[in-house]
């Protein structure tokens, strides 16, 4: 080969050590072929752990940073592979390693865009939801042999949390470099791990297993809160199936408030397509909406069935929340947000009928407080009403209906200001123990409400009908409420206190036992119903075609003989005032006569 000129000699002299192996290292990534890119990346990561290079993590990401914008592109998801191995065979490494490892794969997973991480993107997943779960059982068994109990290292639980954050920052970064489908399919794969008490096998027991399925809960919702919040979908119900709503809805009836907290995040996220989350973020009731700039879309076709089909499921699960004694400022701040959000991005008018007929049912359930709630529980979803009547009163436009709202909110300012968010979600907030004494002009009332909107078009009908939660089978599985509890719901339908009460007969006396036959059976029934429909469709199926011809040609039969008994009855002469007379053999024959020939008694005719 031709020999450098001096001054390419003299330019190679003047290179410094770290700038020639950059050199190096990029030519020999960049010539890299498909097969070779594993030998190529294997000496750098011995290298990094010959040295403990992944505990600072500044020369591990830098060294990364130059095999990803070295290699061809589509080889991506090769090196992504080969640190999830890396990840896997430090898997009892210290902890601060391990988080060296995955923040080194976040940042390789951002320059890997466009989902180049490979065909198999739930085993990315997978492997980083597996290393989350053995982090936590190290930090709850304090070993890294989790079997033996004992340990020849000592693990620092706050250097565990780190790994857990370091991951789940992770698992964001990847998702979002995910197309969208893929973005939900992973969001079902993470709510598929989440321990919950409808799903009886994922659940351990004693103490230290509740220990262990509470931190899997809130690490996995944490997770799911990372890929929720860079999910953008116009199609709400192809992108949110009913089995992962159903999950996700179920963890919002947990005991702990965390959890439910976390739930609500996931769905705000979910349902906010336009940024307007931000805006709700504190409560407080304004008098010109138009100062947030919100940005409003018409509800879509797509939105509107959605919302029928788990609408009413939104609703309940919304309701039962705001019944929860430990609920603090955050939780009643997300619900107003998941309330406004829902009102601007999938509200028709059916649905904004029965937001208003929920939030009225909230106002009742602090109202009345049979679930004996404390003075800021109450104050705060009496506050939390007006709050958003205020808004969505602005919004419907109806000026009656705004009059209404205003001066309610008006009379509270005069005469109870700890009903609004001003005075309840504060540092320190006012509150009143004479919650029972108030007078009629500082609620908002359900009749008026329903005469206001009525007039201008809503549906005044199902606006005076207070609002009811459903019984499911969830409700049969939760641990954390009796059946008795939630049937309850269902049999009083509206309150004892409430001024809008009607007298209406006694109803039927509630025991216990009632209750059991009444579950009993209807369970039976649903089994009966669902092996009989089994049969059919089975018969149908494995039957010969003339065995199905002969059933359907007997039914046939069947149907038409009854016809005809129906046909004979109907078109019989009338028989004849006359009398009968005589058939040739013998047998008696009515005798028809035309109506305008027939003689009637006096006291027929008039």
């Amino acid at each position: 080969s031709r020999s450098p000129s001096p001054l390419q000699a003299a330019e190679k002299e003047k290179e410094s050590p770290t700038e020639l192996a950059e050199r190096c290292l990029r030519e020999l990534l960049g010539r890299a072929a498909y097969g070779n890119i594993k030998n190529a990346i294997k000496p750098v990561l011995i290298h990094l752990d010959n040295h403990s290079l992944w505990e600072p993590k500044i020369f591990a990401t830098c060294c990364f940073r130059i095999v990803m914008y070295s290699i061809q592109p589509q080889h991506s998801h090769l090196v992504i592979q080969q640190l999830l191995g890396h990840l896997d065979a430090n898997s009892k490494s210290a902890a601060t390693v391990r988080a060296g490892i995955v923040e080194v794969l976040s940042e390789a997973a951002v320059i890997a865009a466009s989902g180049s991480v490979g065909p198999t993107v739930l085993e990315v997943f997978n492997t980083l939801l597996r290393q989350l779960r053995l982090s936590i059982d190290y930090a709850l068994t304090g070993s890294y042999d989790c079997a033996a109990g004992v340990s020849t290292k000592i693990i620092k639980e706050h250097e565990e949390r780190m790994f857990q954050e370091a991951v789940i920052k992770t698992i964001g970064s990847f998702a979002s470099t995910l197309p969208t489908y893929q973005q939900s399919e992973v969001m079902v794969f993470i709510m598929n791990k989440v321990p919950l008490p409808s799903s009886q096998h994922s659940i351990e027991d004693g103490k230290a297993g509740e220990n262990r399925n509470r931190l899997t809960q809130i690490m996995l919702l944490k997770s799911l809160l990372q890929v929720s919040v860079g999910f953008q979908c116009n199609n709400m119900l192809t992108a949110l199936p009913s089995a992962f709503l159903d999950r996700l809805l179920s963890a919002a009836l947990m005991e702990d408030a965390e959890i439910r907290l976390f739930v609500l995040e996931i769905l705000i996220s979910f349902i906010d397509r336009h940024g307007n989350r931000q805006k709700f973020s504190t409560i407080s009731t304004i008098n010109d909406i138009s100062v947030l700039k919100l940005k409003v879309d018409k509800c879509s076709r797509q939105d509107t069935v959605f919302m029928k089909k788990h609408g009413q499921q939104l609703y309940r699960h919304i309701y039962l929340i705001c019944k929860e004694e430990s609920n603090v400022q955050a939780h009643y701040e997300a619900l107003f947000s998941l309330l406004m959000l829902i009102s601007i991005e999938l509200a028709n008018e059916e649905v904004m009928v029965d937001l208003i007929r929920l939030v009225l049912a909230v106002q009742e359930i602090a109202q009345i407080n049979e679930d004996n709630l404390t003075a800021y529980n109450r104050c705060a979803l009496f506050a939390l009403g007006a709050a958003y009547l205020n808004l969505i009163s602005q919004l419907t436009t109806v000026p009656t209906f705004c009059q209404h709202i205003h001066e309610v909110i008006q009379m509270r300012q005069k005469e109870a200001p700890y009903l609004l968010p001003e005075d309840v979600f504060v540092e320190k907030p006012m509150l009143s123990k004479s919650l029972d004494r108030l007078g009629p002009e500082v609620f908002f009332w359900q009749s008026k409400i329903s005469e206001v909107l009525g007039g201008s078009g809503y549906n005044s009908d199902r606006l005076s009908t207070p609002y009811i939660p459903q019984l499911t089978d969830e409700d049969r599985l939760s641990k954390r409420k009796s059946i008795g509890e939630t049937i309850s719901l269902q049999v009083e339908v509206e309150s004892r206190n409430s001024p809008e009460r009607e007298q209406r007969a006694p109803a039927e006396e509630i025991t216990y036992e009632t209750l059991k036959k009444a579950i009993v059976d209807s369970v039976a029934v649903e089994e009966q119903e669902r092996e009989r429909r089994r049969q059919v469709v089975e018969k149908f199926q494995k039957a010969p075609f003339e065995e199905i011809a002969a059933h359907c040609g007997a039914r046939a039969t069947l149907l038409q003989s009854k016809l005809n008994q129906i046909f004979e009855i109907t078109i019989r002469p009338p028989p004849s005032p006359s009398g009968t007379i005589t058939a040739a053999y013998g047998q008696p024959q009515n005798h028809s006569i035309p109506v305008y020939e027939m003689k009637f008694p006096d006291l027929c005719v008039y």
